[in-house]
């Protein structure tokens, strides 16, 4: 792990994997809950974990070269149900990339338990893992210049719901009616680091 000041009261933890990313952020938020660690703000990221309101960094950054870090611990926990349409154009070509019919690839996907690893690009959407690496799909090679609100999509090991419609290369494999952002409601974000979430198919893909 590598810890970098930010600023006078942060530092960003550098890790070598995102699956490492998800066990240190875990940690950090037992600690913070057990009393351990005081810090404002906890942020994940793809291979990073930015820690702001931190009251001495360095004192800090030697503490945690110290830290074993434990594998993401299998909490019992209810996920969060995303229903899905697996009507998405570009459902054809990863199943074609997975060698499998598009039936199958809805199948696999939907049969795969997911976690929120990190949240960013645009209000509510979370980058979720749990696809076997055999799965990962490349980004599109050119890029949509508009993405519809609610298409479920994948990226490299990631898969994600576009909250609002926006530019995006990712593929598009589905779509839900699922509000991923809404700033009425408490929480806003449907989504949030360490939720565990399952897709379920509904009418005809």
């Amino acid at each position: 792990m590598r810890a970098m000041p930010v600023g006078d009261d942060a530092l960003l933890l550098e890790v070598p994997s995102g699956q490492d990313a998800e066990a240190l952020h875990a940690e950090l938020q037992r600690r913070r809950s057990a009393g351990e660690l005081t810090v404002r703000e906890i942020v994940p990221a793809a291979r990073t974990v930015l820690l702001d309101g931190v009251e001495a960094p360095s004192r800090l950054a030697a503490r945690l070269a110290s830290w074993e870090i434990p594998p993401v611990p299998g909490r019992v926990q209810e996920p969060v149900e995303i229903p899905v349409r697996y009507d998405g154009p570009d459902l054809p070509d990863v199943a074609a990339l997975w060698g499998v019919s598009r039936d199958e690839a809805a199948r696999i996907h939907a049969a795969s338990r997911f976690r929120v690893a990190f949240c960013g690009f645009a209000p509510g959407f979370g980058y979720l893992t749990g696809l076997p690496d055999r799965f990962h799909v490349p980004r599109r090679a050119t890029p949509r210049t508009s993405v519809p609100a609610g298409a479920v999509a994948l990226a490299g090991p990631y898969t994600g719901v576009y909250p609002r419609p926006s530019p995006g290369g990712w593929q598009l494999i589905g779509t839900t009616d699922a509000v991923l952002w809404d700033h009425a409601r408490v929480p806003a974000a449907l989504l949030a680091p360490g939720a565990v979430v399952r897709f379920v198919p509904v009418g005809a893909g």
